[in-house]
């Protein structure tokens, strides 16, 4: 794999660690980084080769941007030059196709990618967009990347992106909340702090586990361990009586309106 990052940030580490484990040919990978520090530690850490120079990607067949999104209209501009043919993938947030291929002289082999914080660990899960004129060879491509991240969701038009962006980019957040919520409530109870933690943690981690590994709905989940008259069942009736459901729907609503609005800015701003 002919592979090349222009960014040597976290997600980057991330996407190049889930690819080391995956024993795909470090060596074979450059990243761009102006940062001495960081070209340093990414070739002690992943064995990639690393550079400043952008003109070394003209032999790449795939080039990920791993830059922040107010940094990639300039990116751009400097790397069109030397695109031909290769697969390029952004993983910038908020920065829609039609912006990014635009700034690469209109360029169209382009696969949008939402990752999120969890990829950190190859725990995460993206979704991808690809422009029509991506071939399924590309697509696969982008998939193995990203997979290298954790899973991969394909969405058949870019708006859907937003709503990725709303549930999984932000959803980390949402769920450290109630963490931190089921923790505060732990400790009102009289625990522990070590232990509303740790509790608190297994508690979603195994939930979640558990959900993944059943065939049968979350919602059937749900029913099993809610006994008529029992505990779980005056716990789920305050969340009822909370609204917890529409203050969910809330939060991603208002997570999804604002996505709409930053790659409206963004592009906009170019």
């Amino acid at each position: 794999m002919k592979l090349a990052f222009i960014g040597g940030g976290n997600m980057a580490k991330a996407l190049l660690g889930g690819l080391k484990n995956q024993h795909v040919q470090m060596a074979d990978i450059t990243v761009v980084e102006l940062d001495g520090n960081k070209r340093a530690a990414l070739e002690e850490t992943f064995g990639v080769i690393t550079t400043t120079d952008l003109s070394s990607l003209s032999t790449s067949e795939t080039i990920v941007l791993a830059i922040k999104p107010q940094q990639l209209r300039a990116l751009a501009q400097s790397l069109a030059p030397f695109l031909n043919q290769q697969l390029v993938i952004s993983i910038a947030a908020g920065i829609l196709i039609q912006d990014l291929s635009r700034w690469l002289n209109d360029y169209q082999l382009i696969v949008r990618a939402m990752p999120n914080t969890p990829a950190q660990i190859q725990a995460g899960i993206t979704g991808l967009y690809a422009m029509p004129q991506v071939s399924a060879p590309q697509k696969m491509t982008a998939d193995q990347v990203m997979r290298a991240a954790g899973e991969t969701v394909w969405v058949v038009a870019e708006t859907q992106l937003d709503a990725v962006t709303a549930i999984s980019g932000s959803g980390p957040a949402y769920v450290f909340y109630l963490i931190e919520a089921l923790e505060a409530a732990a400790l009102a109870l009289g625990l522990k702090e070590e232990e509303a933690k740790k509790l608190s943690i297994a508690t979603f981690k195994g939930a979640s586990l558990l959900a993944d590994a059943s065939d049968n709905a979350v919602a059937t989940l749900r029913e099993q361990v809610t006994s008529k008259g029992g505990t779980t069942e005056q716990g789920l009736l305050g969340l009822e009586e909370a609204e917890v459901k529409n203050a969910i729907a809330h939060a991603t609503k208002k997570a999804y309106d604002r996505a709409k609005t930053l790659a409206k800015e963004l592009g906009e701003a170019s």
